[in-house]
């Protein structure tokens, strides 16, 4: 009888933890869904299986390219002492992944395909998705108002559209803090912050609305406050749920002050440490941190044909800053090459402190090519000379590199 007491009371104190254990996973995942609905838009629908055909995973030439791919390294990253790491690959085949250098160069930490790295103004192609996720949802449009939705804003004609192609006119943050000389430089700023700068001072535009392309860090940090502000969750926290957890992209953040003590600092080309200053606490221009991995991750989800809808996928690669004719140009939150031969050729470029990096997705032959670095050199951009390997992109001064 003692034996059978003891055993229901066993399975009832089993039922117990296996109630509270499914209480505390459905309290976790309530974080990004409720009810299998998301809190908010986001790239939840992947099946990374099925993106691509085994023709846009291989290719005849694939061994010939793979050689170019390990020249280039050895005779370009490991010549030249880049730190960081390097991913090239057609479809889910990865042709090339390397990483040299240190993560942190007094403690020699080797970085490996799981250091998060600072990826500068590649940030900008997560906040574009960002606000294209909510324009889908029809939470927010493109030609609204900035001042619609920040209120403070002071400016009546600039539109969420103008913030994403750089056509605002909004004068640079960076160089305002300077120009007007009352920030604290001993503080952080935030984005709120750049916010009250341009609503306190009232800066003149650099041109009217829409008439010209003038690259400013200001349109995408006002570009996080909307998300903040239309998703009701911080920036870092809702791109974590709109863009990280879905996609898998285990080992991307970003930043925040709770992390300056345990973020990867970049350096000086001759070693020396970046310091954090007044600027870095400020998102959604920059301060994402991640990896080759989780940024191909981003780009294979890119070519699904449920990541977005194609007219708004069509619009971000579409070229915007057409006053002078240049193959270089600008779409909605990335830069594109528009050749005479039909070609486009879609990256964005990333530069802060001692970090460098580039991410190159080809649209026609499924390519991604990422390269990260922590060691300031221009040389992390020449990853870029590797398009043409797969087709007919005539870059600039810049012909099929071979290396021999």
């Amino acid at each position: 009888m003692c034996k059978k007491i003891l055993y229901i009371l066993l399975l009832f104190s089993l039922f117990n933890l296996t109630l509270i254990h499914c209480k505390k996973s459905n309290y976790e995942s309530n974080k990004v869904v409720q009810n299998d609905i998301p809190l908010v838009p986001g790239y939840y629908n992947i099946n990374f299986d099925t993106i691509f055909t085994i023709k846009d995973n291989y290719s005849s030439e694939d061994q010939t390219i793979i050689n170019q791919l390990n020249k280039y390294f050895t005779h370009v990253w490991k010549s030249q002492n880049l730190s960081g790491g390097v991913l090239v690959a057609r479809g889910n085949t990865i042709l090339l992944e390397k990483y040299n250098g240190y993560s942190n160069l007094q403690n020699k930490t080797l970085i490996s395909s799981q250091t998060s790295l600072h990826v500068a103004s590649v940030s900008k192609i997560l906040t574009s998705l960002a606000v294209l996720k909510l324009v889908e949802a029809d939470k927010i449009k493109l030609d609204e108002k900035v001042n619609s939705i920040l209120t403070e804003f002071p400016y009546s004609d600039i539109t969420i559209h103008d913030l994403l192609t750089h056509r605002s006119g909004l004068p640079e943050y960076t160089h305002l803090v300077d120009i007007i000389n009352t920030w604290d430089k001993r503080k952080k700023m935030s984005n709120e912050d750049v916010l009250h700068l341009f609503s306190t001072h009232i800066p003149l535009l650099q041109s009217k609305p829409n008439t010209h392309f003038s690259y400013s860090n200001t349109n995408f940090a006002l570009l996080a406050l909307i998300v903040e502000k239309i998703t009701k969750m911080s920036f870092p926290e809702a791109i974590n749920t709109m863009i990280f957890t879905p996609l898998g992209m285990k080992h991307s953040y970003v930043l925040q002050e709770k992390d300056l003590n345990q973020a990867n600092v970049s350096y000086y080309p001759d070693g020396r440490p970046y310091k954090f200053n007044h600027l870095d606490l400020v998102y959604g221009d920059k301060n994402v941190y991640t990896t080759p991995e989780d940024l191909f991750r981003l780009s294979q989800a890119m070519f699904a044909p449920n990541f977005l809808r194609k007219n708004l996928l069509d619009q971000m690669f579409t070229p915007y800053s057409n006053e002078v004719p240049n193959i270089k140009n600008y779409g909605l939150g990335i830069r594109l090459m528009v050749f005479n031969n039909g070609k486009k050729l879609i990256y964005h470029t990333g530069w802060w402190h001692g970090s460098n990096a580039i991410f190159i997705h080809l649209l026609d032959e499924k390519v991604t090519i990422i390269a990260i670095g922590n060691k300031y050199s221009n040389m992390v951009y020449s990853a870029i000379r590797l398009a043409p390997l797969f087709g007919d992109y005539p870059l600039p001064n810049i012909n099929k590199y071979k290396y021999q």
